[in-house]
Order: structure tokens, then sequence, then C-alpha cells
């Protein structure tokens, strides 16, 4: 459901770290929501400008409309959006419950340390998948960042910006190589806990081991339109 709407994801709040006060100013003061809604003013059907020259009032109406326009139809995506967490969340309670059945199940069936394997597994498939979007996001806020021209970075701020960019991609690999890992280690607790499981709850532990992945990505896409959604929805009003 998430999929359909115009927002696109933007990344959570970067950690400035070693980088400097002025290159961190240029990270935040980049607003994806800034450019989302100049563009979004610009094509509202049958509200562009007319060529020619129009007075002042006519100009502030215009833009006003726009403006309310813009507010009342990201209103009504974030509302749909706030109704599609509601119901992830109810899938994420569900897979938590699966989750358990499926690890009570192990417990008894398993040895301890082949139980302990499984969920040390998933505590680190959660963990990597976490650590996946974030620097991801992260990242992509750099680049945004980069190639901004409203403020347009300075030479410094480039620089500090391009060090940045080329510590999270680093990190980045680095949480990828974690990933495959992850993904060998997935494959030797199959082996095991196919020994006990039935073909039932074997379907049930291939369920949960995929939505646990599956719904942490959706849960941060959801987030990340909600939150451009209601930036765009405060740069609005400030501005009314």
């Amino acid at each position: 459901m998430a999929g359909a709407f115009e927002f696109q994801p933007i990344s959570p709040p970067p950690v400035c770290g070693a980088v400097s006060p002025t290159s961190c100013s240029t990270y935040y003061n980049t607003s994806t929501a800034k450019a989302e809604l100049l563009n979004k003013m610009k094509e509202l059907p049958g509200l562009q400008e007319e060529e020619g020259h129009h007075a002042e009032t006519e100009e502030a109406d215009e833009m006003a409309l726009k403006k309310m326009q813009l507010i009342e139809s990201i209103s009504k995506k974030l509302s749909v959006l706030h109704e599609a967490q509601q119901d992830l969340q109810e899938d994420i309670n569900a897979n938590a419950t699966l989750g358990c059945e499926v690890g009570g199940s192990l417990k008894n069936l398993c040895k301890p340390n082949e139980y302990d394997k499984f969920r040390t597994f998933i505590g680190d498939l959660e963990k990597v998948v976490n650590l996946l979007l974030s620097l991801s996001g992260r990242l992509a806020r750099v680049e945004s960042a980069l190639s901004s021209e409203d403020p347009e970075p300075s030479i410094d701020e480039k620089m500090n910006l391009m060090e940045k960019k080329k510590q999270l991609s680093d990190q980045l690999e680095d949480a990828k190589e974690l990933r495959a890992h992850v993904a060998r280690r997935e494959q030797m607790v199959l082996e095991t806990v196919s020994r006990y499981l039935n073909e039932e709850q074997l379907q049930d532990y291939h369920h949960y081991v995929k939505m646990t992945s599956a719904l942490i990505v959706e849960q941060r896409e959801l987030e990340d339109k909600i939150r451009l959604g209601e930036e765009q929805l405060r740069c609005l009003r400030e501005s009314v």
C-alpha cells in the first residue's frame, strides 16, 4: 500500500561525527520536502502562471490557492499512510507471535546450543537490515546535499560532504558483507531446524524469517513517507 503514494523516502537525521558544523549545516538545510513542494506547486493542473505581468494581489491569491490545495492533498495522503501504518503494525505483531510459536517449538526440540544459534541469527538479521537501511538513507542525504543548489554548498562544505560520503559508502559496503555473512548463517540454521520441524512448522519458520526483514523495510519506508509529508505540511502552513 505504501508504495502507491508520491512521497519519496527521506533519510533519518545524520550523525555528524567528525564532519564540521559548517558541513552539517548544509546537510540539514537541504530539504527534500522543499524541493518536492516546489515541484508539486508547479504541476498543479490549471494553476500554472500565465505569461505576462500579473498584479501582486493576483499572484498572492494564486499562490495561496496552490498552497491550500497542496495542504488538502498531502493531509489526505498522510491520513491513508497512517492507516497503512496501523495495518502494518498488526502484521508486525502477528509475525512476532508466529516467531514466539516457532521459537517455542525449536526450544523444545533442538539442543540448547542449536536454539541459541537460531535466536542469535534472528537478532543479527534484524540488526543488519536496520543498519543497511540507516546507512543507505544517510548516504542518500549526503548525496542530496552535494547536488543541492538551494543553498549550494561552499567548497569547504563540499569537501566535508565528500569525506562523509566516502565514510558512509565504506560503512555500507561493510554492512553488505555482514548481510552476506548473516545469509550464510541463515542457511546453516535452516539445515539444523529442518531436522526437527515438520512440514507445517517449517513453512511457518520460512514465513517468519522472510517477514522479519521484509516488515522492517516496509516499516522504515512508511515512516519516511510520513515524515516527509509532515515536513511538507509544516513548511506549507508556516508560509501561509
